[in-house]
């Protein structure tokens, strides 16, 4: 923030000798508008979800960047993992059983969400099969 702030400052200030000093407020404006595009991605950087998969149940736990906290609990026996993977960098890794689902990685790239639902069917496969 520091270099854009000096690089739009001097900018600015070659613009002011020049006679067009309206200009000078578009360059404070730009520096205001990058810093809360920054503030904005940092915020929604603190999203966080974590899973939990025991013999007994899955837990998927979410904490939005204002710090609230949702779970959903699943049996693993009965958790269908499902992915778009047709649909490229809009697809949805959902979780879902009885009438409940749930999106996961939301926030993550189309290649990490296929490997996060292949990992999650791979550890779901011997829970499945040893009831």
């Amino acid at each position: 923030m520091g270099c854009v702030t000096v690089v739009s400052f001097t900018a600015g200030m070659f613009f002011l000798m020049a006679g067009a000093w309206p200009v000078l407020g578009f360059f404070g404006l730009d520096v205001l508008l990058i810093y809360g595009a920054f503030k904005l991605s940092y915020r929604a950087a603190r999203l966080v979800e974590t899973i939990a998969l025991t013999e007994d149940e899955l837990i998927v736990k979410r904490v939005s960047p204002r710090g609230r906290v949702h779970s959903w609990t699943f049996q693993p026996f009965w958790v269908r993992v499902a992915l778009d993977e047709n649909a490229g960098r809009d697809s949805r890794l959902v979780l879902s059983s009885h009438g409940r689902q749930v999106e996961l990685g939301g926030f993550l790239m189309h290649e990490e969400r296929v490997s996060l639902a292949k990992e999650l069917r791979g550890a779901l496969a011997p829970l499945k099969g040893s009831a």
